[in-house]
């Protein structure tokens, strides 16, 4: 039986745990990873298809597009630290992006790691900070909040990562992700718009740009990495234009965006 590495590694904890085993624990793991996969495919079904997804919508007291501010899968949500007067982007990473931080960090330093330029590792690390605020079409809404504060180079690969998750890409190692399947059904096709926008994009002078924070969020959820901001802290001065009254307090056209983000319990 064929299996696939990257789905295989992290169920045990990624490369850096796996790293630690010994060979008796690594030919065990594999075999106990073998037999669950043949259990599943006695079953008849590995992963869930779109109308089995669809069928869940009821089921549930949250939807799955709603930004992580505004709802709990585990009991209530918890009263929100107060942000500062003239809040940075840092004050939002420590108190607002709490349920992405880790993974665009990681995202970020793999992309330091890997010789990214300046630009992607920024994009990097801002690529599903919007999140909090809301994840349906967040690649499209991110770019959007960021736009005033960053190039358009990195306001564009933050906009078309979310496009590029769902085309695979040889050439530079990128394979489409398992994760999808079991996201959006094993059946699951892009809609027209997105496969209109891949068209677009494959074809623009900043399409690699795009492409490598694909690369590099793919293979950032590690357990026990752990990267701060402050690594970051010299790229976000040079390519991050920080207003001076704070985000949200600027006037520039998403400044309601980042309130929504400052007070999610106010009702109007």
């Amino acid at each position: 039986m064929e299996i696939e590495r990257d789905p295989f590694l992290a169920k045990l904890g990624g490369e850096a745990a796996v790293a630690e085993m010994d060979s008796d624990a690594k030919a065990d793991a594999l075999e106990s990873y073998l037999m669950e996969q043949l259990n599943q495919s006695a079953a008849g079904k590995t992963f869930p298809t779109m109308a089995e997804l669809e069928a869940q919508i009821e089921t549930r007291p949250f939807r799955r597009g709603v930004g992580d501010q505004f709802v709990s899968t585990h009991g209530n949500v918890k009263r929100l630290p107060r942000m500062p007067a003239q809040p940075t982007l840092a004050d939002f990473f420590k108190l607002r992006f709490n349920a992405t931080a880790n993974h665009v960090l990681q995202s970020a330093n793999l992309a330091q790691k890997n010789g990214m330029s300046e630009e992607v590792i920024l994009a990097c690390l801002l690529h599903d900070t919007v999140m909090a605020l809301i994840k349906a079409d967040h690649g499209w809404w991110g770019a959007q909040i960021y736009e005033p504060y960053v190039s358009e180079k990195v306001a564009f690969a933050i906009r078309h990562h979310q496009t590029l998750r769902f085309y695979e890409d040889p050439e530079h190692g990128y394979k489409y992700p398992v994760l999808y399947k079991q996201l959006f059904g094993e059946d699951f096709k892009p809609e027209p718009y997105i496969d209109a926008n891949y068209q677009f994009v494959r074809n623009h002078k900043w399409y690699l740009e795009a492409r490598l924070v694909t690369i590099n969020d793919l293979y950032s959820f590690e357990p026990g990495v752990n990267p701060q901001l402050e690594q970051f802290s010299d790229i976000i001065g040079r390519h991050f234009k920080q207003p001076k009254e704070g985000l949200g307090f600027d006037g520039s056209p998403v400044a309601h965006m980042w309130r929504s983000m400052i007070n999610p319990d106010r009702p109007l």
